[in-house]
């Protein structure tokens, strides 16, 4: 898993750490930080033109079918953090996505690393082509649509 490429788009989104995420050893479970990939992409996802709405209508989805994590720092309560997502890769019906979570007070440090494979879902329930409009929505600077 690489980290968020210097000369790409990566997307933004904040997290602060709450009290109910944290596990019996006062730091974040680790399938809390799942949530917070999962916030990351369907944030990064809504700003390169996905519309969710739009999903439920047709009947398309899109299915994780694949997410490796390394667990790099503890994190407790109260801490700020970023979600950062960008486009790793394209194939004809899936794409990788790399995600990391940072510090926000200090974003050279990378807490979690990322990479999640999805699948874009027909309304027959079938593979189909990642959409155009989302691939390069998410190859545009998508740091100057965070919120």
């Amino acid at each position: 898993m690489s980290s968020a490429p210097k000369n790409q788009p990566f997307s933004e989104t904040p997290i602060t750490v709450r009290s109910p995420e944290l596990d019996s050893f006062g730091h974040v479970n680790h399938a809390v930080f799942l949530n917070y990939l999962e916030h990351g992409r369907f944030e990064a996802l809504e700003r390169a033109g996905l519309s969710w709405s739009g999903l439920d209508e047709t009947g398309r989805s899109i299915f994780v079918v694949r997410i490796e994590v390394d667990y790099l720092e503890e994190v407790r309560r109260g801490q700020q953090l970023l979600v950062r997502t960008w486009a790793q890769s394209f194939r004809r019906t899936s794409m990788v996505l790399g995600q990391e979570i940072v510090r926000k007070e200090a974003p050279e440090r990378v807490v979690v690393r990322a990479a999640v494979t999805a699948v874009w879902i027909g309304a027959n329930r079938r593979p189909q082509r990642v959409p155009e409009e989302i691939q390069r929505g998410l190859l545009e600077d998508l740091s100057l649509k965070n919120l």
